[in-house]
């Protein structure tokens, strides 16, 4: 995206914030210049032991997150779009409704698990709530909604690898689980996936949070306790529509956020840097760092997609339209999340990454070479079915 584009698009979304118009866009476009500055961004790059390159690894460790760029080819981002356009149509029409705008059994409407999380279009829905440990502590700008806007929309999917194979594919990367198994230590345990969408002019905010909730009084905290998310981007994002960060709070153990807004007396903490991503690039981010979104009041749509590790989290992107499925697949939509299923990941002998998926009484487990200069993944081409 041009800085053009993004300038009108900051313009634009400036314009909704009334008598804080003008300090919004400051806040937008120094914010934009401090994340084109900040030296965290590039390829995937390992040494030649395998290693990753100690530059990313710094970078990571000093501001807490680091955008590798170019990760996912443009073949799989089509058919990631794809797919998300078939779970967007298979949504239900409304909350609780079991059928989609066709008169189709809705997404995840056999499903005992709540899946689908809805809010009011441009809503805080988690701010100052107790929601997640009550970790959402201060409420956001709600902006006012165009006339014509929905009720309620879907602006998160939990448990989305049960909906796309796809999205199995890059949480099988070979080069993420690769930088995973650096990070975390070879054994890790991949937790949780989720697919954020932050349609223009709709999608809500997710207030200042830090994601780890379990360990912070453990006495051996460190940066690395509550691990980290990956967030793989399918449109890119920028100051208006993705997620903003402070650098360095990730080393600061749990922070009273609420205080940290009284303190600037903004909303808009001082030093944030947004995100600012192309199509295709993979952020990791530690789960401790103080983030979020403010609501997307801008011209395009912005989904993403997480997952989670005991010190890993990420976001991926789904593919697969339904003609397309297999009958493995149709059988886990249908499947309930009261058998969920459960991943573990470890490093062969031989140096292979296993990755095993248990649905109920049903394991499937996948060998991916530890291969570092591959550009894109289809389980073919990267994995065997081991019985």
């Amino acid at each position: 995206m041009s800085i053009q584009t993004i300038d009108a698009t900051i313009d634009a979304s400036a314009a909704h914030y009334g008598a804080d118009e003008e300090s919004v866009r400051t806040y937008l476009r120094d914010g934009l210049q401090r994340a084109y500055d900040l030296e965290n961004r590039g390829p995937i790059r390992f040494e030649d032991d395998g290693k990753l390159h100690p530059d990313i690894v710094d970078a990571y460790s000093r501001y807490g997150f680091y955008v590798f760029e170019n990760v996912l080819a443009e073949e799989e981002l089509a058919d990631i779009e794809a797919d998300i356009e078939d779970i967007r149509q298979r949504l239900p029409t409304e909350p609780d409704s079991p059928v989609d705008k066709q008169g189709r059994p809705a997404l995840g409407a056999d499903l005992e698990a709540r899946t689908l999380i809805w809010a009011k279009p441009l809503s805080d829905p988690l701010g100052g709530t107790e929601f997640a440990n009550g970790r959402h502590q201060v409420k956001l700008f709600e902006p006012e909604p165009a006339a014509d806007a929905p009720t309620d929309i879907v602006y998160l999917i939990v448990g989305s690898l049960q909906f796309s194979e796809a999205a199995l594919r890059v949480y099988g990367h070979p080069q993420l689980l690769e930088i995973a198994a650096q990070i975390n230590g070879e054994d890790f345990v991949p937790f949780n996936e989720a697919l954020f969408i932050k349609e223009p002019g709709l999608g809500a905010a997710v207030s200042w949070h830090q994601d780890g909730t379990t360990h912070w009084d453990n006495p051996d905290l460190d940066e690395g306790t509550h691990g980290f998310n990956f967030m793989a981007q399918l449109y890119g994002s920028d100051p208006v529509n993705g997620v903003w960060f402070v650098p360095g709070t990730h080393k600061m153990g749990k922070l009273d956020i609420k205080k940290m807004v009284e303190e600037a007396g903004t909303e808009r903490l001082p030093g944030a840097i947004p995100l600012v991503c192309g199509p295709g690039d993979v952020v990791i981010a530690n789960r401790q760092l103080v983030h979020g979104s403010f609501a997307n009041r801008r011209m395009r749509s912005l989904p993403k997609v997480p997952c989670d590790c005991p010190k890993s989290r990420g976001l991926f992107s789904l593919a697969r339209q339904a003609d397309r499925e297999s009958v493995d697949q149709q059988t886990r939509r249908r499947r309930r999340s009261s058998v969920y299923r459960r991943r573990t990941t470890r490093i062969s002998p031989s140096g292979r990454v296993l990755l095993r998926i248990r649905a109920g009484t049903h394991f499937r487990t996948f060998a991916f070479s530890r291969v570092s200069g591959h550009k894109r993944l289809r389980l073919a081409d990267y994995c065997r079915r081991c019985q």
